[in-house]
């Protein structure tokens, strides 16, 4: 805490000590009043001004540092200056006083209430920005809520001082002129008790209440709005109808199922989506075999002198696809079928906002209604409009699984998650790869370190890592290929005999009938919190939905979508994103969950970093894999986890430990007191916890601790 908070609390601390040690408080009592009202009244009239200054002084400074007595001020108001001017000279004064105790709490409270439950006040902040005034409004109309308290806690919160002030005003007037009437009617007042009757608190409750109210109304009207050109079904078909078969999709028709609702789910090519067909299973059974050919490239590491492997690359994309039929039962028609599922081979297209119609594989076609739908269609690899790529051919995540030769040269295009992984998984198959990225390095959300370890590790297996390449045109010269990138102003030019565009992926948003309902969208489609687009039926999960596209995000939303299309309006839940863990399968491994450096910095998060280096780990260094680190970011002062990032063998498996921990505020300290099995790679998770508790071992104590152990040896 710095000086100026520290002199501030002294002052407060001062003027509320002499308060007390004073008495101040029995100046501030209605028999007191009532029997000084004369005198006081009487040299009001020689000295107006005087009296008018010195009680709006008063009422401020009692305001702001929260003292008792604002409803004896208040009657004070109403009795000495009237029902009109009381009430406007009560009015300014509390409210200016209410606004630097909501000021002064921002001031001395805020930062050390933000670094203890930092990641609890995004979730109020979002509120307060949505109806923060209502809310504020509604408690400012009832009196019997301590209005030292609203001041207090409203200013721990992202609330803009001067939308504090006017609405604190506005909600406060009734109340104020409640009082001051009941001040200007001091001698018939025998007890403060019978100013505020029962009816009069319910009165101003419910006044407090409509604003909220109205604005559900208004919001109930406008969503009803866009049923207006539609006519709903009397009844319906199905409790839900899903459109697309991936992850969101699956999950969804699998919860209606499991709670007995009726469900359709349809999809027009494969069941299981990208990941099973074309994404995470056949990376992963691809970067399995290139894993264990890098192995016998470094024999010498396991003390074998040399190894050596034949293959066909025929071969192991034979296995990938393999792989992905030994899988695929788990997302098969049948399985769904006897899970309870209504499966539908085709392509479904929105008529209304109840109604789908299924064209399918023989164009036959079917019309079902349904109380709610849920459109989980997925992404698809988006490919830049580069002049001659379409000329000269390209691969992406979806096609180069049909590949049965190994390209001896091929170009990546894209630094992220995809093309890295595949980048290094066709290198150690043979390729000699150039992968080219725009930016200054690979892997651009993580923080540098992790990118630059990734990127050493590319170019000591042959890896060409060209960043800062912008690729601007293909063309064929020669007889062969060119790829025309532009760097540091110049053109160069990169040879290849096949290209993989790896630059991101964009939602399936078109055939399927949004634009005729009018659904917004962007890069996605547009939803609420609950997962809902502007017809409040109609649901969107999954890489269609956003923000994020992996399988296990998509999972997650399916649990909201399901729940919240099959029970709204009884029941409904806010997505949670609170703790999204990933991971890229390249080697070293890099995983991570909540913020790391780069992300804390462009939010102004403080944090502290700790690391441990996974190269002095006993079973890193037997299994010849002593890389990488692990980096956690604490709240400062704090064993509370914002973030994890590790880098090495198995960070994947190795981050859900932190998951768990960030998921249920389980701090450092609880981590190190944990038993990790030795010799295990999850000791480094012990490893780092500890790291983290001698960084903040109590010094003091410790130097007593010593000076005892010293006594008793005498």
């Amino acid at each position: 805490m710095n000086y100026k908070k520290i002199s501030l609390l002294t002052l407060l601390l001062v003027i509320v000590l002499a308060y007390f040690v004073f008495d101040l408080g029995q100046y501030l009592n209605l028999q007191t009043l009532k029997t000084q009202h004369e005198a006081v009244t009487a040299y009001q009239a020689s000295h107006p001004a005087q009296v008018i200054g010195a009680y709006f002084i008063v009422y401020v400074v009692a305001t702001a540092i929260s003292v008792p007595g604002a409803v004896l001020l208040t009657l004070a108001g109403g009795a000495m200056f009237g029902l009109l001017w009381g009430t406007v000279i009560v009015s300014f004064a509390s409210t200016i006083g209410a606004t630097l105790a909501f000021l002064m709490s921002r001031f001395v409270l805020r930062d050390w209430v933000s670094q203890r439950f930092g990641q609890r006040l995004v979730a109020i902040n979002r509120g307060i920005d949505r109806e923060g005034h209502f809310y504020l409004f509604t408690l400012r109309l009832v009196p019997a809520f301590p209005f030292f308290l609203v001041n207090l806690l409203f200013g721990l919160t992202a609330m803009k001082a001067w939308t504090f002030y006017w609405v604190s005003q506005l909600g406060m007037l009734a109340g104020t002129l409640v009082y001051v009437n009941a001040g200007t009617q001091l001698a018939q007042l025998d007890s403060l008790s019978g100013i505020l009757s029962p009816a009069l608190l319910g009165s101003f409750a419910l006044l407090g209440i409509f604003p909220l109210v109205a604005k559900k109304i208004v919001a109930a009207i406008n969503r009803n709005k866009v049923f207006a050109r539609w006519n709903k079904p009397a009844r319906y078909d199905r409790n839900l109808v899903v459109i697309g078969g991936g992850s969101a999709g699956l999950v969804t028709a699998y919860i209606a199922a499991a709670v007995k609702a009726k469900v359709t789910l349809v999809e027009k090519h494969k069941l299981g989506g990208d990941c099973l067909n074309t994404g995470c299973v056949p990376s992963k059974a691809l970067i399995r075999s290139a894993k264990f050919l890098s192995h016998l490239s470094r024999s010498r590491d396991f003390g074998i002198g040399t190894a050596h492997a034949d293959f066909d690359f025929s071969d192991i994309m034979q296995r990938v696809q393999s792989i992905i039929k030994t899988i695929e039962p788990h997302d098969s028609a049948e399985r769904y079928t006897k899970l309870g599922v209504d499966v539908v081979q085709g392509s479904a297209r929105l008529l209304s906002p109840w109604e789908v119609e299924i064209t399918r594989e023989d164009n036959s076609t079917q019309r079902l209604s349904a109380r709610s739908i849920v459109i989980a269609t997925g992404a698809r690899p988006f490919v830049p409009p580069i002049p001659g790529i379409e000329d000269v051919g390209y691969l992406t995540s979806d096609t180069v699984w049909d590949l049965r030769m190994l390209p001896r040269r091929l170009i990546v295009l894209g630094g992220g998650p995809i093309g890295s992984e595949l980048t290094q998984a066709f290198a150690r198959l043979g390729s000699q790869v150039t992968q080219v990225e725009m930016g200054d390095r690979i892997m651009m959300r993580e923080d540098p370190e992790v990118s630059e370890l990734v990127m050493a590790r590319f170019r000591a297996e042959g890896v060409d890592v060209r960043t800062n390449h912008k690729a601007k045109q293909f063309i064929t010269e020669d007889g062969q290929n060119v790829l025309i990138a532009e760097h540091a102003g110049q053109d160069v030019r990169i040879p290849f005999d096949a290209v993989l565009v790896a630059v991101g992926r964009t939602a399936n948003l078109d055939g399927f009938g949004l634009e005729d309902l009018g659904i917004p969208t962007n890069r996605t489609v547009e939803t609420n919190e609950f997962l809902q687009t502007n017809y409040p039926n109609i649901y969107a999960a999954g890489d269609v939905a956003g923000p994020f596209q992996f399988t296990h995000t998509a999972a997650h939303q399916a649990w909201y979508a399901a729940v919240n299309a099959l029970f709204d309006p009884l029941k409904k839940f806010k997505t949670d994103y609170s703790v999204i863990p990933w991971a890229t399968f390249v080697e070293p491994e890099v995983a991570r969950v909540g913020l790391n450096e780069q992300e804390a910095n462009e939010k102004g998060t403080p944090y502290e970093v700790t690391t441990y280096g996974i190269d002095d780990l006993d079973r890193a260094i037997a299994d010849s894999e002593a890389h990488g680190f692990i980096k956690v970011l604490t709240v400062p002062g704090k064993d509370k986890i914002l973030g994890v990032t590790i880098v090495g063998e198995h960070a994947g498996d190795l981050i859900a430990e932190y998951v768990l921990a960030m998921k249920h505020g389980i701090g450092l300290n609880r981590i190190l007191g944990t038993i990790h099995i030795y010799p295990t790679l999850a000791e480094a998770n012990k490893y780092v916890a500890g790291n983290w508790k001698r960084a903040h071992a109590p010094q003091k104590v410790l130097k007593w601790v010593e000076r005892f152990h010293a006594w008793r040896r005498g």
